[in-house]
């Protein structure tokens, strides 16, 4: 499980040195039966997150850890100025799910808090 730890603290540092902002790491072992860890970082830009999530793929297929799954959530809307991009992007590890979010969106959601 340690391992398991460790890894996640290592996307934590991605993010961070790929400047995500606020990057969080909560511990749901023992709270969740799907996952252990949720890493949150806030994007700035469309362009941002794009660019977080490009790293996180060449982390994981460096590692051989695999994507299970991977969702956009919600859709900008009109005047939003993120145009055909998201808000939300979620990335599912199996042992931790990855969120990437607009300090929008993270503040509407405030996962921190939801699973505190």
């Amino acid at each position: 499980m340690e391992d398991l730890l460790s890894e996640t603290e290592a996307l934590g540092r991605l993010l961070e040195d790929h400047r995500g902002g606020e990057v969080r790491i909560l511990d749901l072992r023992g709270m969740s039966g799907w996952t252990d860890f949720f890493v949150i970082a806030t994007a700035a830009s469309d362009a941002h997150m794009d660019g977080m999530e490009r790293h996180l793929k060449d982390f994981c297929r460096e590692r051989d850890i695999p994507i299970l799954r991977k969702s956009t959530r919600p859709k900008a809307g009109l005047g939003t100025g993120l145009g055909p991009g998201d808000q939300w992007r979620i990335i599912d590890l199996g042992h931790a799910v990855i969120h990437l979010m607009t300090a929008k969106s993270r503040e509407f959601y405030d996962l921190e808090r939801l699973y505190a």
